[in-house]
């Protein structure tokens, strides 16, 4: 028999069981239900009242939604639906919108007969909001009148009131001010967060119209740190409509584009589940597939994507076998052969939404595997016979990537066969760190021989490695794969890596938790790190999301005082700040340096400006919005003049000159 110590148990008793009434637990553990406090935590806030209101629209009674940046930074959020209903719930004996937002899982869209689908459940979104907000106020226009509560932190201020109005004006407004105590870090809106999401919820909802207000004070849009001209342009409203639904998305996705096809679209009821699917080829590599279900973003994709992939590659196959030339009879086309270049939007709209986690990155129905397959299987053979052209092109591209594909996957295994010490001949040398722990090694990409010497001698042998790689690597922005890992640069990159390439990429055998870009501080210096960067972009996407790639920053002038005393700065603007605090406190200076290059630097003074941990600065580069990233890319570095000199003349302003 087991014996212990004490009776411990009488310490944990039902009064140890903590129950917390109302929304209490709502403000206990807000990350719970919005993920988190931050920004992105608090524009989930305006999604949700969204979604309610495309919900109506979804439901065939709202036409349109206005959402307005009011003055006191507050958000308001109105539709013409029918109006959150305002009458007594029997079950609660309050007025049912009261009810649906004050208590948790108390809405209309458990009624399937108010809503066959819905983005959202209107108890939880609505309540979590009210209760994560210092003031909310709710406004319902029905039967000719205006209804209006208000509430504070999940607490009603003031009872339901009624107003007769004038004309037939029916749908509700929510209006609410974030809790500054919730939201301590981030309680302030953000223009080109809730301008995204609007943009992507319009092209989800065909028909529908979406109106933007600013109304803030001049100061707050001043302030917004995502430049309010880029999104209004001056103006103080903006709206969005498209009648063209995921087509008009797929076209917006492909913009400033090579494309290969007019867009495919297919929109059709299956057995109560409506799907909507565009698709559009483009000439770059990458495919990108964005899934929704009830408009809702399915990062994760799930049995809609199944379903698609399915249909895809059948589909092709099938118009394939049918007009292969004689010396194709042979080739099979597979589906990592017809997904690329492909950019497609897939919605489906399912009364009974499954999903993998609260978070509802992946759809789970298993039906709507079938479901998807059906309608695009049909609708594809409908149009690659209506459109032979387009239908070639697409297998033209197909047939050349699998050709493509055999010669990398060939490039690929020889790369990954040859080990760090047997790649004689190659321009690059590693010098290795003794470490064989990931998380606290280091590989710094050097540009130059010289600067690679300096950095060698200058290291932490244990920890840093040091791969010096000289002149500009491929742009692989314009590359097919097995062109990427001939390249010697990248070859050697790849190889000192240790982690595969492509779709023998395993981010576990990473060598290194920190890969840092070291190159010169001026324009060509920046030049070579924007290339490393689209390499790890296109071809190892996961060291940017796990947060393993940054770029070193290397001082630009080194000021020596005349008592010995060195001061390191970063750039011209630092520089100018440094010597007029000098001169001001009558410190003389000796002589300013100016470093054309990391060559020019020997080893301790690279260690202590750029290695050092205690000194050094360096920039992580993140991916907060892979698809305007991608865009950034394919801008900067693609093959299209014009839509980089558009770029160019636009940013021109912003851009750091080194003259």
């Amino acid at each position: 028999m087991a014996t212990t110590k004490g009776n411990k148990n009488n310490d944990y008793t039902g009064d140890n069981i903590t129950i917390l009434e109302g929304l209490e637990a709502v403000r206990l553990r807000p990350a719970m239900y919005i993920g988190d406090t931050e920004e992105k935590g608090l524009h989930h806030l305006v999604y949700e009242i969204v979604s309610n209101a495309i919900d109506e629209g979804l439901a065939g009674y709202a036409t349109s939604v206005k959402i307005t940046l009011e003055a006191n930074g507050g958000i308001s959020i109105e539709d013409d639906g029918r109006g959150i209903p305002v009458d007594i719930n029997t079950k609660t004996g309050l007025p049912a919108v009261e009810a649906a937002a004050t208590l948790l899982h108390a809405g209309g869209k458990f009624d399937r007969g108010s809503y066959k689908v819905s983005g959202g459940l209107h108890g939880v979104g609505l309540t979590v909001t009210n209760a994560l907000s210092n003031e909310m106020s709710i406004t319902v226009w029905r039967d000719g009148f205006a209804n209006e509560i208000k509430f504070s932190r999940g607490k009603t201020t003031q009872k339901l009131t009624k107003t007769k109005t004038q004309g037939n004006q029916q749908g509700t407004k929510v209006y609410f001010l974030p809790d500054p105590e919730i939201f301590r870090n981030a309680h302030e809106f953000n223009l080109k967060s809730i301008f995204e999401m609007v943009r992507r919820q319009a092209y989800l909802t065909a028909g529908m119209k979406f109106v933007i207000i600013d109304s803030r004070t001049e100061n707050a849009k001043e302030n917004d740190k995502d430049n309010i001209e880029k999104y209004l342009k001056g103006a103080s409203s903006f709206t969005f409509f498209f009648e063209g639904g995921v087509k008009s998305y797929v076209m917006h996705l492909n913009l400033g584009e090579k494309i290969l096809n007019t867009p495919f679209y297919v929109r059709k009821s299956v057995d109560g589940t409506e799907v909507e699917v565009s698709l559009q080829y483009k000439e770059e590599f990458d495919e990108q597939v964005l899934c929704f279900t009830n408009n809702i973003l399915n990062p994760e994709g799930g049995t809609h994507l199944q379903g698609f992939r399915i249909a895809v590659t059948k589909g092709i196959n099938d118009y394939f076998e049918k007009n292969k030339s004689e010396r194709e009879k042979d080739l099979k086309l597979s589906g990592e052969d017809v997904r690329e270049g492909l950019t497609a939007v897939i919605s489906v709209k399912v009364a009974e939404p499954q999903f993998e986690g609260q978070t509802k990155m992946k759809l789970n129905n298993p039906e709507v595997v079938h479901q998807v397959r059906a309608v695009v299987e049909e609708g594809l053979k409908e149009y690659f016979d209506q459109h032979p052209k387009d239908a070639q092109n697409i297998i033209s591209r197909a047939v050349l990537t699998s050709k493509a594909r055999a010669a990398a996957k060939a490039a690929r295994e020889a790369v990954t066969r040859k080990g760090i010490l047997d790649g004689g001949g190659l321009p690059g040398k590693l010098a290795d760190c003794s470490s064989k722990f990931p998380a606290e090694s280091e590989i710094f990409i050097v540009e130059g021989d010289s600067a690679g010497g300096s950095a060698k001698q200058g290291r932490d042998r244990k920890t840093q490695a040091i791969l010096p790689l000289f002149g500009k690597p491929l742009n692989v922005e314009k590359a097919r794969i097995d062109k990427v890992v001939d390249q010697d640069k990248l070859k050697t990159l790849i190889i000192s890596l240790g982690a595969g390439i492509g779709d023998t990429f395993d981010i576990a055998k990473l060598k290194y938790h920190k890969i840092v870009i070291m190159a010169d501080a001026d324009v060509d210096g920046a030049h070579i790190a924007t290339l490393y960067m689209t390499f790890f972009f296109r071809y190892m996407k996961q060291v940017v999301e796990q947060g393993y790639l940054y770029i070193a920053q290397p001082p630009l002038y080194r000021i020596e005082l005349n008592n010995g005393e060195v001061i390191w700065v970063q750039d011209d603007e630092d520089k100018e700040r440094n010597l007029k605090e000098l001169a001001e406190k009558g410190r003389a200076v000796k002589s300013v340096q100016r470093f054309k290059g990391l060559g020019e630097m020997n080893s301790d003074q690279l260690w202590e400006t750029t290695m050092n941990p205690k000194n050094r600065t360096l920039k992580r580069i993140t991916i907060e919005d892979a698809e305007e990233a991608n865009k950034i890319f394919d801008i900067l570095m693609g093959e299209e003049v014009l839509p980089r000199k558009k770029f160019i003349q636009t940013h021109a302003a912003e851009a750091e000159l080194d003259v």
